[in-house]
């Protein structure tokens, strides 16, 4: 079974509305038993989503209501396949402190042919935030291809 945990900063943005925009797309192309999560390498567990994301959620059909945020932990990490993070420090961060699960770490924006950009935190540009996470849905969605055979390359007994 294929796994992808989407890493930001507070998991209160990003993260959960990457994973379940993706969990939507692998439900839309009929995938099966597929695990996709989401965690922050700097925040507090258990905090609800604030209400703009939780709004954003909703317009775009995406359900966070019951998301609860999560820290970053080894024993999370091992347990998946791909895991995508939004900035280049975050990367770094995960490559040198885990270095087990090295060669699973990359910039979401490099499942785009030839990209390779940071998605910036929400909340340091609130007057963009609708734009930022649209963007982010768009990338998504354009390096679906590249994330389905990245996760199902790394998935034992599946290539």
């Amino acid at each position: 079974m294929p796994s992808i945990l989407f890493v930001c900063t507070g998991n209160l943005h990003r993260s959960p509305l990457a994973a379940a925009f993706l969990r939507r797309l692998v439900l839309e192309h009929e995938l099966q038993g597929w695990r996709i999560e989401s965690a922050g390498t700097w925040t507090v567990s258990e905090r609800p989503l604030p209400p703009e994301a939780l709004s954003f959620a909703q317009f775009h059909g995406l359900d966070l209501a019951s998301h609860k945020t999560r820290v970053v932990k080894s024993d999370l990490l091992y347990d998946f396949d791909l895991i995508l993070v939004m900035e280049q420090g975050q990367k770094e961060a995960l490559q040198t402190e885990f270095s087990e699960v090295r060669d699973r770490v990359h910039r979401l924006s490099e499942m785009l042919d030839g990209a390779s950009f940071d998605i910036p935190d929400p909340l340091l540009f609130p007057a963009k935030r609708g734009r930022i996470l649209d963007d982010m849905l768009s990338v998504i969605e354009r390096g679906w291809p590249r994330i389905m055979k990245l996760a199902l390359e790394q998935t034992p007994g599946q290539s």
